[in-house]
């Protein structure tokens, strides 16, 4: 007896290894799976202007990696009691425009590199509700699509909703400029498991059909891009609410892990999973407490573990056990 539907997920064209280096932006699900590969030891650049929801500020984002712009003072708005940007997270918000202006410039940078020299880009898009910033908002622009809202008041926003021409429309061009800078990139969109009830449930499903209509005319057009069924996964095949968490929003432990191992099947080696077994024992072992650091047990256990990542450095030499040695020396006896 069957007690879900599971389903065949293609192969990704050029797998992701260790020696990649993996630029994944969008939904918070994207932060877990990008969490999942840096734990693993990828080459992961993570959501560089923190969690990004809709597909117009995930674009903005992007022009902006390849652009490098600076920003000044004049791109940021002042609210309750701290300097934000309407194109980023929180995260990036500071209790003075110095203070958000370096996290902001700084990541960009980063972005502006690393996106030159990455094999695959990774795009998880969640809502296609987009808030446009109205005549009461600080920093309004006609139009303007704000990628968080701060907390600000909500008649500073207008709710709408894209259509797949629309998403389309922006991401084409885009596309042709992300090849223009990284000819080989590949593209690997998903669509974010996570249900958006605050605008509804019909509005919600409104939202992700038109976000998998765009994406499968943006894959079905550009032969090296690539669509990973998370969605699906956690909505036809796991389809049960024991999946989520107790908000019933969010896929919990359990699902996650599922979409990981299938994740790892369609689009890695079989020698990149012997790694990720490997790098996994190792992960257990750093973070084993024991009862008496101090004893020769464990010290043992400690230089056992040492060996076997500088065993696996020099078999593998793109593996960074840095901070995994750093934390080990932290228990061993000098």
């Amino acid at each position: 007896m069957k007690f879900h539907c599971a389903f065949d997920i293609p192969a990704l064209q050029s797998p992701i290894g260790h020696r990649d280096h993996t630029l994944m932006i969008g939904s918070c699900f994207t932060e877990n799976m990008g969490e999942k590969l840096a734990k693993h030891l990828f080459h992961v650049l993570e959501n560089p202007n923190g969690v990004l929801f809709n597909p117009v500020s995930v674009a903005e984002a992007l022009h902006q990696y390849i652009d490098a712009p600076i920003y000044t003072k004049s791109d940021l708005f002042y609210y309750n009691e701290a300097w934000h940007s309407w194109k980023h997270h929180s995260r990036f918000s500071g209790t003075t425009p110095e203070e958000a202006l370096s996290k902001i410039n700084g990541s960009t940078a980063e972005a502006h590199l690393f996106i030159k020299k990455a094999s695959h880009l990774f795009i998880t898009l969640g809502s296609a509700w987009v808030y446009q910033l109205t005549e009461q908002a600080d920093g309004y622009a006609p139009n303007f699509v704000a990628a968080n809202n701060h907390k600000a008041p909500a008649n500073w926003f207008a709710k709408k909703l894209l259509t797949p021409l629309d998403i389309t429309s922006l991401y084409e061009p885009l596309i042709q400029k992300l090849r223009q800078v990284n000819h080989s990139l590949q593209i690997i969109y998903t669509i974010s498991p996570v249900r958006h009830v605050r605008e509804g449930m019909v509005e919600n499903n409104r939202s992700k059909a038109a976000l998998i209509q765009a994406v499968h005319s943006l894959v079905d057009t550009d032969a090296n891009s690539y669509y990973f069924p998370a969605y699906e996964i956690v909505i036809d095949d796991l389809r049960d609410y024991r999946f989520y968490s107790e908000d019933m929003v969010h896929p919990n432990y359990h699902a996650t892990e599922y979409v990981w191992e299938k994740f790892l099947q369609a689009c890695t080696t079989p020698e990149t999973k012997n790694i990720i077994k490997e790098v996994a024992a190792i992960n257990l072992a750093v973070t084993h407490k024991p009862f008496f650091v101090h004893s020769n047990q464990h010290q043992q256990f400690l230089q056992k573990t040492q060996q076997k990542m500088e065993a696996l450095s020099a078999q593998f030499p793109f593996l960074d056990f840095s901070k995994h040695l750093a934390l080990l020396k932290t228990q061993m006896l000098p």
